[in-house]
């Protein structure tokens, strides 16, 4: 392929993934000042600057674009890398205490709720229109996959408290870790994401691990 076909190629690639991402910023921010509901693709395209086909084009429809806010909100903007990718994990898997562990899941699931929690917030706030309920519950099911892999982790590798089996250990470290609290201390009660980070370590610790548990590397 002659060199100037190969760099128009990726001119427009370039300039594809800068109408998307445009496009995806400018939905998330409509979707949390206005709702689902009350967010039309006319309005982001206009916040986005871009015609309302060119909307259409790159995403189909407002369900789509409401999933692709998703995936930027938990896999990032500056090296876009899905959870299991991202530093956190590692350092969840190569813990030497299930205290530790913790403390490395709490500070990446704090960083992924601060961009999620307004679009998951959007989400089930519109749980009545079937097509946005179909999205949130594409991705509570990815996160209660994730969640379970770290749960069986814990407790193969350091045990779970006494009594506590994964599933309802699972049950605790979804609702814990997920946009409710956040939202309610930190959007809501003023907290930064240090004092959440420590207080998601904290009750997780509390809940799931027996002394054993926090002790054993």
């Amino acid at each position: 392929m002659p060199e100037h076909a190969s760099s128009g190629s990726s001119a427009r690639r370039e300039k594809s993934a800068q109408t998307r991402h445009a496009i995806v910023v400018a939905a998330a921010k409509l979707f949390t000042e206005r709702g689902y509901a009350g967010t039309r693709m006319a309005d982001i395209a206009r916040e986005a600057g871009y015609a309302v086909q060119t909307v259409y084009f790159v995403f189909h429809t407002k369900p789509e674009l409401l999933q692709a806010c998703y995936t930027r909100a938990v896999l990032g903007d500056d090296e876009p890398r899905p959870p299991q990718e991202q530093p956190f994990y590692a350092a969840v898997m190569t813990a030497r205490s299930g205290e530790e562990l913790l403390g490395h899941f709490a500070l990446g699931n704090a960083q992924i709720q601060a961009r999620a929690a307004g679009i998951e917030e959007v989400a089930r706030e519109a749980r009545h229109e079937p097509e946005a309920r179909a999205v949130r519950d594409y991705n509570e099911r990815l996160r209660r996959e994730g969640y379970a892999e770290i749960i069986a982790f814990l407790d193969e590798r350091f045990g779970l408290r006494p009594g506590l089996a994964r599933e309802d250990a699972l049950e605790l470290v979804l609702m814990y870790g997920g946009a409710g609290p956040f939202n309610a201390l930190v959007r809501d009660a003023g907290w930064d994401l240090d004092r959440f980070t420590a207080w998601l370590d904290g009750v997780l610790t509390w809940e799931l691990l027996s002394s054993r548990g926090r002790s054993r590397g």
